[in-house]
């Protein structure tokens, strides 16, 4: 009998959610996706040494004798993140997500400008805009930057999201994709409630499906990658959802297990419930976001928590350039 995993991709679109290129090698997702803590533990392997040299020496030229090794860094940080995602994609047939850096993430233009930038380092690699994603928060601003991304053909993942209204502000926007975070959606609800829970009554789980029947009742085209799991019973509970990223650890339990999977989300059947329209404006959506103290609490848990992972990336990447340094004036004596 078919794995878990061969059945699940049968019905859902299987990506990587890991900076890791051997596991990538391993479960051969179709897409993978990038954030600032895979890229820091990605970075911390030997294996990877080289990729963050290069990459770390480009950024000391291109800013000049002048700039501190901090400054260096933080240039560093997106050219890594495109580095890694070159790599990914001379794996993956699909595409690839890189993230903009999550302080940006209540500034629409600067978000802009960084996610063009970002995109131009990838044309200059030859790369098509259809296998890159660029991953930006769903806060209003960053989903207004989208917005404009997308009229521009550069096309975005929406990540954090937490709420029905960030996902319809999302379809408004007509994004590309968004990642709903199942896991830490339940990681909420344990701690407010002090209860667990399983399967269908997963909180996480039942977020994505109302996101996903409302999406496929009206219509839009905007596609729903279910993302940070925290166990595999929330993966079969979403099976036929358009994209799952799930982590290298979850797909190696998806792969050695041989249970029958039903198909649990069904467009057909989403075309025909009774689902109300909610019309979308900022004043609708930061009301909703306020009333809705999950979604309120992860999303900026979340920005503040990839901006931690970035600072940490940006220190490593620091001490990285002293180290080469300090060979380099070794060397020259």
């Amino acid at each position: 009998m078919a794995t878990l995993l061969e059945q699940l991709r049968g019905m859902t679109t299987v990506v990587a959610d890991s900076g890791d290129i051997n596991s990538i090698i391993q479960f051969k997702p179709t897409d993978s996706t990038t954030n600032p803590s895979l890229i820091e533990a990605a970075a911390q392997m030997p294996a990877y040494a080289p990729i963050v040299d290069s990459v770390l020496m480009q950024a000391r030229e291109e800013a000049g004798s002048q700039a501190s090794d901090r400054e260096v860094a933080t240039r560093a940080f997106k050219s890594l993140a495109v580095a890694f995602g070159k790599k990914i994609l001379d794996i993956v047939p699909g595409r690839v997500s890189t993230e903009v850096d999550a302080r940006l993430s209540y500034d629409t233009e600067k978000t802009l400008v960084q996610a063009r930038d970002i995109i131009g380092q990838y044309d200059k690699a030859g790369i098509g805009r259809k296998r890159v994603l660029i991953k930006i928060a769903s806060t209003w601003e960053g989903i207004k930057a989208a917005e404009i991304l997308e009229q521009e053909g550069i096309h975005c993942n929406l990540t954090l999201l937490f709420g029905l209204h960030q996902a319809i502000a999302c379809a408004e926007a007509k994004v590309t994709l968004i990642s709903p975070f199942v896991g830490r959606i339940l990681d909420w609800y344990k701690k407010d409630t002090g209860k667990d829970y399983a399967g269908a009554d997963d909180p996480g789980v039942q977020s994505v499906t109302t996101i996903y029947n409302y999406y496929k009742k009206f219509g839009y085209k905007t596609q729903v990658m279910g993302a940070s799991f925290r166990n595999i019973g929330e993966i079969t509970e979403l099976a036929g959802c358009d994209l799952l990223t799930i982590a290298p650890k979850l797909l190696a339990e998806l792969d050695s297990s041989t249970a029958d999977l039903p198909k649990k989300l069904d467009a057909s059947k989403a075309a025909a419930m009774n689902i109300e329209k909610i019309p979308m404006d900022k004043a609708t959506f930061d009301k909703m976001h306020a009333a809705d103290r999950m979604a309120h609490d992860k999303l900026k848990e979340g920005i503040e928590g990839f901006s931690k992972a970035l600072e940490d990336l940006e220190k490593l990447l620091a001490k990285r350039l002293s180290e080469i340094s300090e060979k380099q004036t070794v060397g020259a004596h």
